[in-house]
């Protein structure tokens, strides 16, 4: 990139704006006059926002939208109490991997180290066919490769380049701590491996190459089959072989690890591990939800966030032990 970026995330009104930016759900609407005008979103690691291009030519529209990335001028207007970019030049933008990590929300971990834990973790088993299990998943690097990368959703819990892999990473570590407090009541091997396969579909139901969406993969199959199919076809390299039911517990997880079936859940968790692994991963990503609330700048003034629907609450930003809070206004909430 050229250029340094326009932040979105802090645009005011009548602001230049001139950067790359990441170019979403790109479409051709009419004015009232019938004549063709550029409606999309432009994200970037802080922020979206509406943009407009009022004269374009809609045939441009493939061409622009080649890469997911633009290169725009312009400037900033408040439409209905909302920002929006009026574009006054716009054309498709090449990046790199590097470049897209600045263009996109990204963890702010070191995704090495992260997965060089994820990996230790697993191969640290005991069980010999559990490990033969991991280094199939471990030795493909492209998965690898993807699973370094994805965000673990869209929208509502660790939705940044790497955060599937922040999210796994900090459920292993969570389990490594909580299983032995069950003094062998939960076999550790099979929770570690649990937690590793749980989401990895959503490295190929999710794309992030031109920003965030959903993949063919992911509206015709999703993450939790696609999981299963890949469980099935790395448990066949496996030497030794995965023994007894082990292949149908660990199937069990991931069609169970959204708990219930209206949160998309295929079967109910089934052994001790699954209660404990959908528990864990529900725990992981409400706690995130409201940490990335407490973090993001609120729309009502005030000592609360916006209301949170993941959590259907709105959150409390103040930490109570730094300070007292007592007269703070927002307060008259409790009342």
């Amino acid at each position: 990139m050229t250029t340094i970026n326009t932040e979105l995330g802090t645009l005011g009104n009548s602001q230049w704006v001139s950067g790359v930016y990441c170019f979403g759900n790109p479409q051709v609407a009419t004015t009232r006059k019938g004549e063709p005008y550029l409606k999309c979103l432009l994200r970037d690691a802080t922020g979206e926002v509406q943009g407009r291009k009022w004269s374009f030519d809609q045939h441009s529209l493939n061409e622009l939208a080649r890469t997911g990335f633009v290169q725009v001028e312009g400037s900033a207007e408040t439409f209905n109490d909302q920002i929006q970019v009026n574009i006054k030049n716009i054309e498709s933008a090449d990046v790199s991997e590097e470049e897209m990590c600045h263009l996109l929300p990204s963890t702010s971990q070191d995704i090495e180290v992260m997965f060089d834990r994820v990996a230790s973790l697993l191969q640290g088993m005991e069980h010999p066919a559990m490990r033969s299990l991991a280094e199939a998943y471990l030795g493909d690097e492209e998965l690898m490769r993807r699973f370094r990368m994805a965000p673990a959703a869209m929208s509502m819990h660790h939705a940044w380049i790497g955060g599937l892999l922040e999210h796994t990473h900090q459920l292993m570590n969570i389990a490594d701590a909580v299983v032995p407090l069950y003094r062998g009541a939960i076999d550790k091997d099979i929770v570690l491996m649990g937690l590793f396969i749980h989401d990895l579909g959503k490295t190929i139901e999710l794309s992030w190459e031109k920003g965030f969406d959903y993949t063919a993969e992911g509206n015709l199959v999703g993450h939790i089959a696609r999981g299963v199919i890949w469980l099935e076809e790395k448990a066949a390299t496996c030497a030794p072989p995965l023994p007894g039911e082990t292949l149908r517990v660990l199937q069990n997880i991931i069609l169970s690890h959204h708990g219930e079936p209206e949160f998309g859940a295929l079967r109910p968790p089934s052994t001790p591990e699954a209660v404990l692994i959908s528990k864990l991963d529900d725990l992981d990503a409400k706690t995130q939800m409201a940490i990335s609330a407490l973090e993001q700048p609120g729309a009502i003034e005030g000592i609360f966030t916006d209301k949170v629907w993941g959590l259907q609450a709105r959150l409390f930003r103040p930490r109570p032990l730094e300070g007292d809070n007592a007269d703070s206004p927002g307060t008259e909430l409790f009342d």
